[in-house]
């Protein structure tokens, strides 16, 4: 998951747009500009030439939304936009390079924008769910066109209304058939975990009877590129206070994974967890897919993983989405048809305290946060590990106010090692100092490998945190999940017997000679494609129609 990709659509959000007010029949004047994103240099603000007949504005603003952004004009460039506000028209133009998507209102790279044509975004229908009188009976719920059908049809994934209005109001907050509320009395732990704002502490402890544990992920394929990384964190001498080994939790995507090394990885007592076989470059693919492209993505991965890694003991349990791209209802859905018992892709926004993480059997306890997202709905019966948004300031007392990056290396501010171990200590008591729920380092293993300060930083960092703190505990995330499970104080956590079942890996690496199999698949045609792993070779390179490589479609 390329979170930090440059050519991620969903950060241009951030760029800094030029931002005009439309004062003038002809020219653009009186230049506004909008918060930064401190990666993004922006484009160079330039008058917007408009012609007097558009200036209507009455006419143009009639029926549009304030925050709605539309195109006066259809041309191959399609980098101008325009949106109502009370102020008259607001121009906006994106750097060059990028063109505006009118259907996600942000700009992307240009050869990914395809609605050039498009002056507006699309309208869709609504269904009449808020009316003065009942339009249907009960248990009946009025499409768009005031035809009825049953409440328990609406945004189930099907379109049922004639203009598909049952399918267009299916927010965390519109779905008729949403997830209620937390409700503490019916939600309880072993199974079920809630709180109004997700900041409770399980069991009530106190915060100070609470051991800190911090979660180290890395996203993506393990191989040659990343194994020295974490052979150098993970390197046996760094140990929690009960005697064991530290241990991180590894998304790994299929394609140009070494399986031999991930097997060791797991040996070694780390979480292996399915992140994709394709790790498709397109955010709407994840957004829109169904619950079969789900299970083929997800759970075809972990079939490969386990196949290719022999893993054995039903381990791969959890879920995170390319991009961070949650799927709706359809990959929760997923999730609990093929047995993953965790998820970890939705983002909190930035808060204190941050949050703890919660099952879904109730409505998430904050806004479904990111651009374009699709979070569940729906009742599931999947925890979620929210990702809380770290502050990237490494000088909260001085710095202005910036947005949260869920993503260590999306935080793009840190460029020096000072900075990133400002950054971690200031991150770091944000939870320790208040509710102590999870502290999540969630990385991309190039970001650390192509800054050796940063990496220098980072493991200074860490041996300081363990050498003063003796309640700070670095765990997976179905570790998180244990104790959550079964609170325990941090006086009797070092006997937590969830935290010692591969304390210390003992004996030598199961695969001393990997094959490296040269493989081709009929899916990925013109490739050729080497499969690392210590188990018998395949007759294909294992994909989504075919994950064993065994050739049965």
């Amino acid at each position: 998951m390329r979170i930090a990709n440059s050519r991620s659509p969903f950060l241009f959000h951030l760029v800094a747009f030029a931002i005009i007010l439309i004062s003038s029949p002809v020219w653009c004047r009186s230049v506004r500009q909008r918060r930064q994103e401190p990666a993004v240099t922006p484009g160079t603000p330039v008058p917007i030439p408009v012609s007097s007949d558009a200036l209507n504005d009455k006419d143009l603003c009639e029926g549009r939304s304030p925050g709605e952004y539309f195109r006066l004009t259809s041309d191959d460039d399609c980098r101008d936009v325009v949106r109502c506000s009370v102020q008259g028209l607001l121009a906006l133009r994106c750097p060059a390079g990028l063109a505006f998507d009118i259907e996600k209102q942000t700009c992307n790279w240009m050869d990914d924008v395809k609605n050039c044509a498009l002056k507006k975004k699309t309208k869709k229908v609504q269904p009449l769910l808020s009316t003065d009188e009942p339009v249907c009976e009960e248990g009946k719920l009025a499409c768009g066109n005031a035809d009825c059908i049953e409440k328990e049809l609406f945004c189930d994934g099907k379109p049922d209304c004639p203009d598909e209005s049952d399918e267009n109001a299916c927010s965390v907050d519109e779905d008729p058939n949403r997830a209620p509320s937390c409700d503490t009395s019916l939600c309880t732990l072993p199974d079920c975990y809630c709180s109004a704002d997700g900041t409770r502490i399980p069991g009530d402890l106190e915060p100070s009877k609470v051991p800190q544990m911090i979660m180290i992920s890395f996203d993506d394929a393990v191989n040659i590129n990343n194994i020295d990384l974490y052979e150098e964190l993970f390197n046996g001498e760094r140990k929690n206070p009960n005697g064991c080994t530290i241990k991180g939790t590894f998304f790994v995507s299929h394609k140009y994974t070494n399986y031999s090394a991930t097997q060791e990885l797991h040996r070694l007592g780390h979480e292996i967890a399915a992140h994709s076989i394709t790790h498709k470059n397109d955010e709407d693919y994840w957004t829109q897919a169904t619950v079969d492209e789900w299970a083929q993505e997800m759970a075809g991965s972990r079939l490969i993983t386990e196949k290719y890694a022999n893993i054995t003991d039903n381990s791969v349990i959890g879920v995170r989405a390319p991009y961070l791209r949650v799927g709706g209802n359809n990959q929760f859905a997923m999730m609990e048809e093929q047995g993953f018992l965790w998820d970890s892709t939705m983002t909190a926004p930035l808060g204190s305290p941050p949050l703890w993480p919660y099952t879904l059997y109730f409505r998430m306890p904050h806004k479904c946060h990111g651009n374009g997202q699709k979070c569940p709905s729906r009742s599931h019966a999947v925890w979620e590990i929210v990702m809380n948004e770290l502050d990237r300031r490494d000088d909260p007392s001085f710095d202005e106010d910036l947005p949260g990056c869920a993503m260590v290396d999306s935080c793009s501010n840190l460029l020096s090692g000072e900075q990133f171990y400002n950054f971690l200590n200031h991150n770091f008591k944000r939870h320790y100092d208040f509710n102590r729920a999870p502290f999540g380092l969630y990385f991309h293993a190039v970001w650390l490998n192509n800054n050796p300060e940063l990496k220098n930083a980072f493991l200074g960092w860490l041996d300081e945190i363990m050498e003063n703190h003796k309640d700070v505990y670095l765990v997976t995330m179905t570790q998180v999940i244990q104790w959550m499970q079964s609170p325990t104080e941090v006086s009797a956590v070092k006997d937590f017997q969830d935290w010692k079942s591969v304390c210390i890996p003992e004996g030598q690496p199961h695969c001393t000679q990997q094959n490296a199999c040269p493989l081709s698949t009929k899916e990925l045609p013109g490739e050729t494609l080497r499969l690392h792993t210590c188990m018998t070779c395949p007759n294909n390179y294992p994909w989504l129609d075919d994950p064993t490589g065994e050739g049965f479609f």
